[in-house]
């Protein structure tokens, strides 16, 4: 089953609630960034959440997440806008260590406990929303939900998980979040608290084949819960070689002369998805000539 994500309702519109199937697109940022178990889930919690933020949002806008902690990984940067497409990266992917207490990856050491977490919305707008938080714990999606209450003041509940198999790929991954809206009083949330005390981790929900709909039926009630639409959800890179080519361009003559002279050609790699673009001194005279390209 492709990856994809619901947008629903609850308890008489009291409650917005998202919930996403994500195995294959946190594969393919695996399979990009070769990175080991802790590193992947680190990375696939912050692209699942991710991902569900951007379908908050409309048109053509986006946003960017970056989770900055002290920890081996270093920052974890990922894009996603509002038509289900998300990339994402991490510093250092080659980090794993041994489960934790809990008998999880342990996800807080990779990523660190001191630290902030940032989101930069593009709203097609003068000005960019930004929004930043402490890091809370280092497990990601603890630290999401400090965020929405303290940054944009909606109470929510946020919940990642990415299994990982003994080769490192991804068995299954996914995740959900619920934000209680104005109105909502303290019955539904003592429910909703009730549930999400109560149910297994979201990975293994995806693992045994629960889809998003169903994932919200358990946390929030077959009854309560009203569907309002899907979308697939993706990895998506958005370079490309006509992009690098704009970017040497915008350099100048001097610079792209001095890049023939001292490495008789330049190459640039994109952090998000590995792609490597070669320019030969051919290339380079080309765009030297038509700087307008």
């Amino acid at each position: 089953m492709s990856d994809y994500l619901v947008r629903a309702i609850g308890f008489n519109g009291h409650v917005r609630a998202y919930a996403i199937q994500s195995t294959e697109t946190v594969e393919e940022a695996r399979r990009r960034q070769d990175s080991w178990a802790t590193a992947s889930a680190a990375l696939g919690r912050t692209l699942t959440i991710s991902a569900m933020i951007g379908a908050m949002l409309k048109g053509e806008e986006k946003l960017t997440v970056k989770i900055e902690g002290d920890g081996p990984v270093g920052a974890i940067i990922t894009d996603a806008n509002s038509k289900g497409q998300v990339r994402g990266y991490l510093q250092n992917p080659h980090v794993d260590f041994d489960l934790n207490q809990q008998g999880k990856l342990d996800v807080a050491q990779a990523v660190g406990t001191n630290g902030t977490l940032s989101i930069v919305k593009d709203l097609g707008m003068k000005d960019h929303f930004t929004g930043q938080v402490p890091i809370v714990s280092g497990e990601v999606s603890e630290d999401f939900t400090y965020y929405f209450a303290n940054s944009e003041q909606v109470p929510s509940a946020v919940g990642a998980g990415v299994l990982v198999d003994t080769d490192h790929t991804i068995l299954a991954s996914g995740g959900f979040i619920i934000q209680m809206m104005p109105g909502a009083d303290d019955e539904t949330t003592s429910a909703i608290e009730k549930r999400l005390s109560e149910i297994a981790p979201i990975s293994t929900m995806v693992r045994e084949g629960k889809t998003p709909e169903e994932i919200l039926e358990v946390l929030l009630g077959k009854e309560q819960l009203q569907i309002l639409d899907s979308m697939p959800v993706e990895f998506k890179c958005h370079c490309s070689r006509e992009r690098v080519e704009m970017a040497i361009s915008s350099l100048g003559d001097e610079e792209i002369e001095r890049m023939i002279e001292e490495d008789q050609g330049a190459e640039a790699k994109c952090h998000f998805c590995n792609e490597d673009y070669q320019f030969g001194e051919k290339d380079l005279r080309e765009l030297q000539s038509n700087p307008s390209q």
